[in-house]
């Protein structure tokens, strides 16, 4: 490949030399470890509260109807998304500035702190409005620590991994992201099953959200054994050199390439929080099914994303992104709608069917975005442009996902009509990948 940033200028060639050598070492062992743990505890706190809205609609949003009460809940659900772009400025043009492993502490303890602070707030019944209000600012905090994160760690792992396996080690990375569903489900399943309905009510649902504290520490124990890479430590030592601004230079440099991975992530964004964020409170009040039985049938299909992601990534290291990317918005149109028909046709098989299903077309579209969004960006500008493209098709996608989905049914009275607004988005993100100018990445040197 002959791009810009295939060429290796004058100084960075023991940084290209160190990226293609292939060795993995323990320093790259325990930046991948540390990546994955940063995505399992950040994707707990969000997944934790997906998970919970039936419940949290109860707690934070009563009324007499319970259709109504998890549409606010899933409001509330978005609004974390609405400061992820901000948090992701914030924190990218930090990370790009001072380093990516001193950012991630910060981002690592302030969504645990909270999330655990949502573990402590008083319901509607004690306080009133003041309990959907006090909601709301932890989840806004929540998504500005998770703009950083989110991104901040799939660098961090991509700058240390070798170059023809970057696809396998950003995807174990990402893979941590549905683990935290099958966690935070499990424990939620024992609480509600070993307590009493008004016990778990009272203080069991509390449980799992105070428990992010203690986690989020665990994974700035293990950061704390780690470096930044030799890319970002030579472009560092040149930005001291002369005036540099990640915000400037990454929209300066990077406008098309931001509004690619809008879109790329977006589709990814959009799937991913219908599988962990939505289908468990949308099985039980569309479906018919209870709440343990909703859980079960989602923590099998994270589990299965779980592991198929990662193969995802290989075979992307095999054939690139692009063709990843475009065989996979192709099979989520494609298989959009049989799969919601068999997620609410109220039977607990074909509903954990359904969401199997699901996952083999997010696993083959995520064999590719996951690389391709940080991949796309050189090392300079890196984590400035990918937070901010990366959070944003994030907010515009994902965190509406769940409550465009409620919506529509609420609005149609069609259980499957959220397959509309996936399909349609599959779509357009298809022909953007057949009909415009976004690039093969594969193999890309910063």
């Amino acid at each position: 490949m002959t791009t810009k940033e295939t060429t290796v200028r004058p100084g960075a060639a023991s940084a290209a030399a160190f990226a293609q050598s292939g060795k993995t070492t323990g320093m790259q062992k325990r930046v991948l470890a540390g990546g994955s743990v940063g995505q399992f505890i950040e994707f707990y706190d969000f997944a934790l509260y997906g998970l919970s809205a039936v419940t949290l609609s109860q707690l934070f949003f009563p009324g007499e109807n319970a259709l109504i009460g998890l549409l606010a809940t899933f409001a509330t659900f978005g609004v974390a998304f609405i400061a992820r772009p901000i948090g992701g400025l914030f924190f990218g043009q930090l990370g790009d500035r001072i380093g990516r492993r001193k950012v991630l502490y910060i981002t690592l303890v302030t969504i645990g702190g909270a999330t655990a602070a949502i573990g402590l707030l008083p319901p509607y019944a004690a306080v009133g409005a003041l309990a959907p209000a006090l909601l709301v600012l932890c989840r806004l905090l929540q998504g500005f620590s998770a703009g950083g994160e989110s991104v901040g760690a799939p660098a961090f792992v991509f700058e240390h991994a070798p170059v023809n396996r970057r696809g396998f080690w950003l995807n174990i990375t990402l893979a941590a992201t549905a683990l935290p569903s099958v966690v935070a489900g499990a424990m939620i399943l024992i609480l509600s099953q070993s307590l009493s309905d008004d016990a778990f009510f009272a203080w069991g649902w509390r449980i799992p959200f105070l428990l992010a504290l203690p986690l989020s520490l665990f994974g700035v124990w293990i950061r704390s054994k780690t470096e930044e890479s030799e890319a970002f430590k030579q472009v560092a030592a040149k930005a001291e050199q002369k005036e540099y601004s990640p915000i400037r230079d990454a929209f300066r440099e990077n406008k098309v390439r931001m509004l690619q991975v809008i879109f790329v992530m977006g589709l990814t964004a959009m799937g991913f929080y219908f599988l962990s964020g939505y289908f468990v409170g949308y099985v039980q009040t569309t479906g018919n099914l209870s709440r343990e039985a909703s859980l079960m049938a989602n923590a099998a299909a994270m589990l299965f994303y779980a592991l198929l992601l990662p193969i995802g990534g290989i075979i992307g290291d095999r054939v690139g992104r692009k063709p990843m990317l475009v065989a996979g918005s192709a099979a989520i149109a494609l298989l959009a709608f049989p799969c919601f028909m068999l997620v609410t046709s109220g039977s607990f098989g074909l509903a954990m069917l359904g969401q199997l299903l699901f996952v083999v077309p997010l696993c083959i579209y995520g064999g590719g975005c996951y690389t391709f969004f940080v991949e796309i960006f050189s090392t300079k500008t890196r984590f400035t442009s990918a937070a901010v493209s990366y959070n944003l098709g994030y907010a515009l996608f994902g965190g509406t996902a769940p409550f465009i989905g409620t919506a529509l049914v609420t609005a149609t009275g069609i259980g499957f009509s959220p397959a509309f607004w996936l399909c349609g988005a599959a779509v357009i993100v298809f022909l953007l990948l057949t009909l415009t100018k976004v690039p093969e990445t594969r193999g890309r040197l910063g």
